[in-house]
C-alpha cells in the first residue's frame, strides 16, 4: 500500500477522494483501486488567509507498481510504501481451570470479558448496576426529580460511566489493540468513522446500543452477566485470590479475578483497603462545569466558515499553568452540543458531568475546568481522597438545596466573589434543577483562585469564553480514580495477591474508554500468557 500522510484538502472541496488522490500521486484515475482513510483530522489555524482543511492519513491500493509512483515523488517526504497488519493475536489454548470472573462491566472488564471469551474462557460477569436499559430508566427518573438509585445512575451500570458521557474514544496511548478496540465498537454498531476520526466519538445514544450488542456477543461466546451483582468480599488465602462473595450472600470460586471497579466504587475501595491489598493514593482533580452557545465555540474556531454544514460542531483544549504554585487548570471532556448531567452515585452528594448524543445537536458546549488535586492537598493514606471528594460534594448538595438540584453561578459573578440574578447567556442544562449560590462555598480555596486566574486567560484563546453571564455549574470531581491499585507491569496481577488483575479507571490506570477497555484487553492477554507459562 501507498500512505499519504498530511493530505490537507479544503473542507468545501467535496470531489471525490479517488480523484484528489489520484492528482496528488500524479497518476491517472483508473490508476487508483481503493482509497482508506487511516485517519482524518481539522485544521482551522488558517494561515495567512488559508481555508479550513480536512487532514488525513490515507492508504493507497493501485494497480501499477508501487515503486515507480514513488519514483515520481522522491521530493515528497509524506508519500511511502508500507506494510499494514493487524496487531499480534496470541494463539493459545483452552486451560483446565475455573472459569476467571471479571468484577464490573464498563469498558475495562467488557473488553477484558470479550477476550477471554473469544479464546475460550467463559467469563462470569457481575455488575452491580443494572442492565443499560433499566439504567437508562433510572437515570432519566432521577433527572426529572425522582429518587437516585445508589447502584443504578450514571457511574454504575452496564457500560460503564463512559456510557453517559460523550463517547469519546480519544486517547493518548499508544497500543496496538487500539485497532481491535474500534473494530470491536463498530462490530457492534458503532459508527464506523470512528476507526480513522483524529477525534472519534460513538455518542451515549449509539453507546448504550453497542454495549448490549458486545453483551450478546460474550454471552454467545459463552461468558455469563449478572446485574445487580455487587461484590460484597473477595476470598484471599495465603496471598492468593481464591473467589468472591455477591450481594452479602452467594460465594463463587475462581483462581483469577479481573477487578474493573470503575473510578466511583468507593465502597470497593474501602473493601479491598479492609483486605490488605496494596494500594495508594494518587492525584486527580476537581472543579466545574462550564456551557457556551455552540455557535460562540464554532465562531471562534472556524471564523466567518462556522454555519457551515460541512463541517462538524466545534470543540476545544485549553490549559493554564501556573508554575509557581506547582498548578494547572485544563478543560476536559469538552461535549459539543451536549449537555451538563447529574452524576451522583451516593445519597445526599452532587456531582456533574457531561454528555452528547452522536448527533451533538443541542446547540450547547459544555466543558469540565478542572483544578489538579494532589495528595499534599488532601492527605496521603490510600482512603482520603475519597473523603475530599466526598466532602465537596456534600457542600454542593446543601448549596444546591438539599434535593440534588446543582448549585450555579455566572463567570461574572464567581469572578466578582458576589451571587447576584439568573442573567444566563444559556439556560442551564442540568437536571434536575439548579440554584444559584457562589461555588466558592462548595470548592476549595486553591481551586477557586486558579479558576478566577485561568478565565481570564482562556477569554483571550476563545473571545467570550469568560463572559459576564456564562453559566458553571459545581461540583465536577469524577475525572479520574482518587487511588491506585498496584499491579506488576508485566503480569498485570495485584503486587500482593495473586491471581487478582486490577484493571482500568478504578485500579488507576486509565483514564476515558479507550485506555480503559485497551487496558482490559491487555490483561486478559496477560492472564493468558500466565496461564501457557
Amino acid at each position: 500500500m501507498i500512505r499519504i500522510k498530511n493530505f490537507n484538502v479544503p473542507f468545501n472541496d467535496q470531489s471525490p477522494i479517488n480523484d484528489l488522490v489520484a492528482k496528488r500521486l500524479k497518476l491517472p484515475p483508473q490508476h487508483i483501486d481503493e482509497v482508506v482513510i487511516v485517519r482524518k483530522g481539522i485544521d482551522a489555524r488558517r494561515y495567512k488567509g488559508a481555508p479550513i482543511y480536512f487532514v488525513y492519513i490515507l492508504d493507497v491500493k493501485v494497480n501499477i507498481a508501487e515503486n515507480k509512483v514513488l519514483a515520481r515523488l522522491k521530493k515528497d517526504k509524506n508519500v511511502e510504501i508500507v506494510t499494514t497488519k493487524k496487531a499480534d493475536k496470541i494463539n493459545c489454548q483452552k486451560s483446565k481451570i475455573s472459569r476467571p470472573i471479571i468484577i464490573g462491566f464498563g469498558p475495562a472488564g467488557m473488553f477484558s470479558a470479550l477476550v477471554l471469551a473469544k479464546n475460550g474462557y467463559r467469563p462470569l460477569i457481575f455488575e452491580r448496576g443494572s442492565d443499560v436499559d433499566t439504567r437508562h430508566q433510572d437515570i432519566e427518573k432521577f433527572w426529572q426529580g425522582g429518587q437516585l438509585k445508589e447502584n443504578s445512575n450514571v457511574q454504575f451500570g452496564e457500560g460503564g460511566a463512559g456510557t453517559f458521557s460523550d463517547g469519546k474514544l480519544t486517547t493518548r496511548i499508544n497500543d496496538s489493540k487500539i485497532t481491535d478496540v474500534l473494530e470491536a465498537f463498530v462490530e457492534a454498531g458503532a459508527p464506523p468513522e470512528i476507526k480513522y476520526l483524529h477525534k472519534p466519538h460513538i455518542g451515549t445514544d449509539i453507546l448504550r446500543i453497542v454495549v448490549k450488542n458486545i453483551r450478546e456477543k460474550i454471552k454467545a461466546l459463552g461468558g455469563e452477566i449478572f446485574f445487580n451483582s455487587q461484590v460484597t468480599d473477595f476470598i484471599i488465602k495465603d496471598d492468593k485470590i481464591c473467589g468472591v462473595e455477591i450481594n452479602h450472600k452467594e460465594k463463587f470460586t475462581a483462581s483469577d479475578v479481573f477487578l474493573g471497579i470503575g473510578h466511583s466504587a468507593r465502597d470497593t475501595y474501602e473493601l479491598l483497603y479492609s483486605k490488605g491489598i496494596s494500594m495508594e493514593a494518587k492525584p486527580f482533580a476537581i472543579g466545574v462545569r462550564i456551557e457556551h452557545p455552540q455557535d460562540l465555540i464554532d465562531k471562534a474556531q472556524y471564523g466567518e466558515d462556522y454555519k457551515s454544514e460541512l463541517l462538524p460542531v466545534a470543540d476545544y483544549s485549553l490549559t493554564y499553568n501556573n508554575r509557581q504554585k506547582g498548578r494547572s487548570v485544563y478543560s476536559f471532556c469538552m461535549c459539543p452540543g451536549g449537555q451538563v448531567v447529574a452524576a451522583a452515585s451516593e445519597l445526599g452528594r452532587v456531582v456533574v458531568n457531561g454528555m452528547s448524543n452522536y448527533k451533538r445537536n443541542s446547540g450547547i458546549a459544555n466543558s469540565a475546568l478542572l483544578v489538579n488535586v494532589t495528595p499534599d492537598d488532601f492527605g496521603h493514606n490510600v482512603l482520603d481522597g475519597i473523603a475530599f471528594q466526598r466532602h465537596y460534594e456534600e457542600m454542593a448538595y446543601i448549596c444546591g438545596g438539599r434535593n440534588y438540584h446543582a448549585p450555579v453561578q455566572t463567570v461574572g459573578d464567581f469572578l466578582k466573589d458576589k451571587v447576584s440574578d439568573d442573567n444566563f447567556l444559556v439556560e442551564p442544562t442540568y437536571k434536575p434543577g439548579v440554584k444559584i449560590c457562589n461555588l466558592r462555598e462548595c470548592l476549595p480555596d486553591f481551586t477557586t483562585q486558579m479558576l478566577a486566574e485561568a478565565l481570564p486567560n482562556f477569554d483571550k484563546k476563545i473571545p467570550g469564553f469568560a463572559g459576564e453571564h456564562v453559566v458553571m455549574t459545581g461540583v465536577e470531581m469524577r475525572s479520574s480514580a482518587p487511588c491506585r491499585i498496584i499491579r506488576n507491569r508485566q503480569t498485570y496481577m495485584s503486587e500482593n495477591v495473586k491471581g487478582l488483575y486490577p484493571i482500568g479507571e478504578g485500579a488507576g490506570y486509565a483514564g476515558g474508554i479507550m485506555s480503559a477497555a485497551v487496558d482490559g484487553v491487555n490483561a486478559a492477554y496477560a492472564y493468558i500468557e500466565n496461564i501457557i507459562e
